[in-house]
């Protein structure tokens, strides 16, 4: 009897199995179809090898995270509550941790989590320019970014910074949205954003993040404006040149006034 199961409990995880390679070869064979259509494509519209190797890289970088799993058609396939349970499990550990989030009710952050959409960036993608407009707040779940701008005062101060893991880019986007009357003109993005390595996000799009602000008061609790102001990069880049700005004025009254050496009458100094 019990040789009979084994076999039985044996042949189950042969199907099962077997049912797993004949998908992910059915997943990977669609790829292959797809990355050839694609080659045809660029080829027929003249594509200067710069930006076939970015399209390939990215091609590849997406199969490399997903496999082949269109994320967001599967979960718009679900339940409405089933959908926000399985986005709650995937987003609500990254909003957490994120610090100009931090002390933010459970109820405001499944909305946000709701409307986050997986993003994937390849090395030297930007995801903003300075001036361009800021259509998407980003999470940044795995990967390194740069940070660069550039005042447009006349002493012309040339910034960079870092992100990774657990901050956001993006952040002018919510200030637009906690806007009453922001209308229809998306901010200017203050820096430009560059992803040093490959970089996974969740992202979250203007008109969702103007929904959430907008049926949620505590999106516009004074902790948020606090924490807004003290995690911004353009607030902390004024910090630190104010604080560089005084230390200067500092140094430069309290430095002892160089001493001078008369030169004797007849020798020459060199």
């Amino acid at each position: 009897m019990l040789a009979i199961l084994g076999l039985v409990l044996f042949a189950l995880l042969i199907g099962n199995v077997q049912r797993y390679l004949q998908s992910t070869t059915f997943r990977l064979e669609e790829w292959r179809v797809r990355r050839a259509d694609t080659e045809k494509w660029m080829r027929r519209r003249l594509l200067p090898p710069s930006l076939r190797d970015s399209v390939r890289s990215y091609g590849q970088y997406k199969w490399d995270a997903t496999r082949g799993v269109d994320e967001e058609a599967l979960l718009k396939d679900l339940p409405v509550e089933l959908r926000r349970n399985v986005k709650r499990h995937l987003c609500l550990n990254l909003l957490r941790r994120v610090p100009l989030l931090e002390n933010m009710d459970d109820r405001t952050l499944d909305a946000i989590c709701e409307r986050l959409k997986p993003s994937f960036y390849t090395e030297s993608t930007f995801l903003l320019k300075q001036g361009n407009p800021v259509e998407e707040m980003h999470f940044i779940i795995r990967g390194h970014l740069e940070c660069i701008t550039v005042s447009g005062d006349h002493l012309g101060y040339l910034d960079v910074c870092h992100i990774k893991s657990g901050d956001t880019c993006g952040d002018e986007l919510l200030k637009w949205a906690l806007m009453p009357q922001s209308g229809a003109v998306f901010p200017p993005s203050l820096w430009t954003v560059q992803a040093m390595s490959e970089v996974e996000a969740f992202s979250i799009g203007a008109e969702d993040l103007k929904f959430v602000t907008a049926h949620f008061r505590t999106m516009h609790s004074k902790k948020l404006r606090k924490n807004r102001k003290f995690y911004s990069l353009s607030w902390r880049t004024w910090a630190a040149r104010f604080i560089q700005a005084t230390w200067r004025r500092h140094k430069g009254i309290k430095a002892p006034k160089p001493c001078s050496i008369k030169q004797p009458p007849g020798v020459l100094m060199f």
